[in-house]
């Protein structure tokens, strides 16, 4: 475990040595510093201040741009580390690997190889283990955007269009878009039961098992109770494996108590396990970060810096437009069920962000955010891994998808 935590910053693909030094893009590790520093500013301070925690349902707070961040600068890594690929089935290998390697040390991290430290009782039980979380969800859109990179990228040397060049990546970002909206809403989700013991879930604890059922029998539901990315994980991953405390306890109407205990008169569902990191949500995860991908590829290929960020503000604004158009006919944005206008937004708000500090620090030069949050995002990684798991993950993800 420690050998995973204190691993080497490393490139998600060793690029051929040359007598020429490529100079580091200053703003990835700027927008780096800044992701890592917004991680820990949510998950200790939302206590204190739960505005800027996660949202318990539909809305978007502060905490819940942490993961799409993540997401974004992964794939403008991928765009600079995929720019010139001379063997596609050996970059190919690395990034199936390397995928590999950041699911599995998400399930170490998150899976449950870490229960019983307050007992004393160490030890995997693989009948509860949690399969999803946020690692796993960065290598899934991880893959996605390596393998659009590898194998599906046409640039010609005379065109840096978004859409000409990179038209196969959009074809699966639609596709994918088309196949989570087709499950979300097109899904018939029946009435449920799950068992759950009384002793983690109520404020008098016992060692009873209680059975609950959740009354459904609705298509297009997008509520905590009934959505169908709920249904998909319980059929898929089956609930035992699923998170045990869904932020949706946070609402009003499961009166959960300040020792985190939910009460026996709250709806049944509150009591259900739900997993933010999904397998359905991790489809628009996906998009996210091919989102990302398209902006690495103005980083890597147009070397005009007033062209860069037309390109990017022009990007942003559209994403941000169709998303707030999408929020206001009805579709929610929410983080746990990573709607299409959420994912839209929040790639948008990281494209804005990005193109800012690009011309803070790359074309005006205050350097002085680079010593804040470039070259002190590598001390925040390495001192707050090990203070809290969620921290571990996304330090974790910044370790691996690294790139130079």
């Amino acid at each position: 475990m420690a050998d995973l935590l204190y691993m080497p910053l490393l490139d998600i693909e060793e690029q051929p040595r040359t007598s020429k030094k490529t100079p580091r893009v200053a703003s990835l590790d700027v927008f780096r510093g800044l992701c890592v520093f917004l991680m820990m500013l949510v998950d200790y301070g939302g206590a204190i201040f739960p505005i800027i925690a996660h949202s318990p349902w539909n809305g978007l707070h502060l905490a819940d741009f942490v993961m799409p961040f993540f997401l974004f600068i992964a794939g403008v890594s991928l765009a600079l580390v995929y720019k010139r690929v001379p063997n596609r089935i050996e970059a190919t290998r690395k990034a199936v690997l390397r995928a590999a390697e950041l699911f599995l040390l998400g399930v170490i991290l998150q899976g449950g190889y870490l229960h019983g430290i307050n007992s004393l009782t160490y030890g995997v039980d693989m009948k509860r283990i949690r399969w999803l979380g946020i690692l796993q969800r960065i290598s899934v859109g991880y893959i996605f955007a390596a393998l659009c990179e590898i194998w599906l990228s046409c640039r010609s040397q005379r065109d840096a269009s978004f859409l000409k060049s990179y038209y196969w990546h959009w074809g699966v970002a639609f596709s994918l878009s088309a196949m989570y909206l087709g499950l979300l809403y097109g899904l018939y989700v029946p009435d449920w039961q799950f068992e759950m013991s009384n002793a983690t879930s109520s404020v008098t604890p016992t060692n009873q098992t209680y059975v609950y059922m959740v009354k459904c029998s609705v298509r297009g539901d997008l509520g905590p109770a009934c959505n169908s990315a709920g249904m998909i994980d319980r059929y898929v991953l089956g609930i035992d494996h699923l998170y045990k405390k869904p932020v949706y306890r946070n609402l009003k109407e499961c009166n959960m108590s300040t020792n985190g205990q939910v009460p026996e008169s709250s709806p049944s569902w509150c009591h259900a396990p739900f997993d933010p990191e999904g397998v359905l949500s991790s489809i628009t995860a996906a998009v996210a970060c091919i989102i990302g991908l398209q902006y690495g590829h103005s980083l890597a290929h147009l070397q005009d810096h007033k062209q860069r960020i037309q390109n990017w503000i022009l990007f942003s604004l559209s994403l941000l437009l169709v998303g707030l158009l999408l929020a206001a006919i009805g579709d929610p944005v929410n983080k746990s069920l990573y709607t299409f206008g959420y994912m839209l937004i929040t790639s948008a708000s990281a494209g804005i962000t990005y193109s800012a500090i690009y011309l803070l620090v790359d074309v005006y030069g205050h350097r002085c955010l680079t010593f804040v949050f470039g070259v002190d995002g590598k001390a925040f990684f390495e001192y707050f891994r090990s203070h809290n798991l969620e921290l571990s993950c996304y330090s974790s993800t910044g370790i691996l998808l690294e790139s130079s």
